[in-house]
């Protein structure tokens, strides 16, 4: 039976885009319901119990508008809130751990494989299991980049300050010969060129965007969630701080003119609702 719901996709801010994008690649007549928490970011140097109470108060008010599923976007909320958000949806709930992890692990010749990612997410060290769990002869290298996300979402790709955080961040993991590199954090792929030149041409980058939106789609037919019709799907994407800001950033990441971004206030704690 078709299912007209949207497919709700949440971030910390403009980095979930990568995936909203890779998910509409593969499924163009399914609507989204996209918020970017851009007034709180960045979530990574957060403590857990803080990031798990966003990333409640975000699901929560998806579930409201009623989305069929919820793609959690954003590493660091995963490694978080993802099982509590999985109980109190009642829906599915797809990550973009796993996916990224299979991914690296397909890629990899010299099962070296070397991960970037926010604090919060290289410390909860949920990329080992992951990849323990789909090939445990892999070798897996974690560096935090603290500075990444800030930069990314001021829009900065190329900045001498950027690139000098880079090479002391990637470091270590050329020291360990690593041939395979994920991208730990939804925000990095904007960063790819910068940090394939820093690497070299023979080391692979693994965004989980692609094998995440793989998921989605299996989800949308296994599940009987596609929705059919010829109208175009009409998208919303909402920012929770200065929507012009997120507007300008987010055209990078999408590839074309977005649809107005209504600007909405992230929800108290302790109730109350987004206007």
């Amino acid at each position: 039976m078709a299912d007209s719901r949207p497919i709700g996709v949440f971030d910390s801010g403009v980095g979930g885009l990568t995936v909203a994008r890779a998910i509409l690649d593969l499924a163009p007549h399914e609507p989204l319901v996209y918020v970017g928490d851009n007034a709180r970011f960045p979530y990574g140097p957060k403590p857990v119990d803080q990031i798990r109470r966003y990333a409640l108060e975000i699901a929560d008010y998806l579930v409201r508008r009623d989305v069929k599923m919820l793609v959690v976007a954003c590493n660091s909320i995963e490694v978080s809130a993802i099982g509590d958000i999985a109980i109190r949806a009642g829906i599915p709930v797809i990550g973009v751990i796993d996916p990224g992890a299979r991914a690296a692990a397909h890629v990899t010749r010299s099962r070296v494989v070397g991960l970037i990612g926010t604090q919060a997410t290289v410390e909860s060290r949920a990329y080992d299991r992951a990849m323990a769990a789909v090939r445990p002869d892999i070798e897996l290298h974690a560096q935090a980049c603290p500075a990444f996300v800030e930069h990314v979402e001021r829009g900065d790709t190329t900045s001498d300050e950027l690139l000098e955080a880079a090479r002391g961040y990637l470091s270590p993991l050329v020291t360990k010969e690593i041939d395979t590199l994920i991208l730990g954090c939804t925000h990095y792929p904007l960063l790819s060129g910068m940090l394939q030149r820093e690497l070299g041409p023979d080391v692979v980058l693994v965004s989980s965007a692609e094998e995440t939106a793989k998921d989605v789609y299996a989800l949308l037919l296994d599940g009987g969630l596609e929705r059919e019709g010829a109208a175009p799907p009409r998208h919303e994407f909402l920012a929770t701080g200065d929507p012009e800001q997120f507007q300008r950033v987010a055209r990078v990441f999408w590839g074309h003119e977005l649809s107005e971004v209504r600007a909405t206030r992230a929800e108290p704690a302790g109730g109350g609702s987004w206007s």
